[in-house]
């Protein structure tokens, strides 16, 4: 199970993730990519015209080639396009292709991710491409509200599990929510300023969140008799993919 012990370092770590974006040493292939045009490092719905890609793929004149794809992942990481896009051969060794963003895409960070099918069938990838997407809507911020913690009153006489849950939405969609968390002040005010991270994603074994994607963020606690006895301020917040900040919402626990 994901369990927060209270007032102790989270069993989930954070990272930085690495964006990349490069041609794919392929020099064991009959082919080699040695040019991708058409992807800016912003693109911008509030420009004209953003909103169309044009992907243009340039290999190496000795290259043996079957078909070329792309796939265009969302700052969710979701995949936009529902089976691979088909580049088309222009010119020899030359591929192109137009790909659509919409204003419902989410705000982030994108990547499209380059294959080959060579001569013999096999499928690999040969590029990343990486943009920032901005879907030219005004960004609003999140909005938190209904927060549970069962029970909210505890005489510890033994490790106890609590159950957390909030709902959280954003004004620009689902997708734009990039973390749903609560930091957790204990009796004497005092706090270790760690978020504590509630998920949505229906692990009720791990994190008791029952419905993956219903907008009710989730997390299971434990507190056991080296905790502090006193009452406990739970600050509930959420953030979008553009920084905003949520409301927020406090609410209390009592160990005994």
């Amino acid at each position: 199970m994901r369990i927060y012990y209270l007032l102790l370092i989270p069993l989930l770590i954070w990272g930085c993730e690495q964006t990349f974006d490069n041609v794919i040493d392929t020099t064991t292939e009959n082919y080699q990519l040695s040019s991708v045009i058409g992807i800016k490092d912003t693109i911008d719905l509030k420009e004209p015209g953003d909103s169309l890609l044009s992907l243009r793929l340039i290999f190496t004149p000795q290259s043996e080639i079957n078909k070329v794809y792309f796939d265009i992942y969302a700052s969710d990481n979701t995949r936009l396009n529902s089976a691979p896009v088909e580049m088309q051969e222009v010119l020899d060794k030359i591929y192109e292709q137009q790909f659509i963003l919409l204003r419902e895409n989410p705000i982030g960070n994108y990547n499209v991710r380059f294959s080959v099918t060579g001569l013999d069938g096999k499928n690999k990838q040969v590029a990343v491409s990486s943009f920032y997407f901005n879907n030219g809507q005004d960004n609003l911020s999140p909005i938190i509200s209904n927060t549970v913690i069962e029970p909210d009153t505890v005489v510890v006489n033994d490790t106890t599990v609590i159950f957390t849950s909030i709902e959280a939405m954003d004004p620009n969609g689902a997708n734009d929510i990039l973390e749903v968390y609560f930091k957790v002040y204990k009796p004497d005010g005092t706090t270790n300023d760690i978020k504590v991270f509630l998920f949505d994603d229906g692990n009720t074994q791990e994190n008791g969140d029952l419905i993956a994607g219903d907008g009710i963020y989730s997390r299971l606690i434990l507190v056991d008799q080296s905790n502090d006895k006193g009452t406990y301020r739970f600050e509930f917040q959420a953030k979008d993919r553009s920084g905003e900040l949520s409301n927020i919402i406090n609410h209390f626990v009592l160990v005994q």
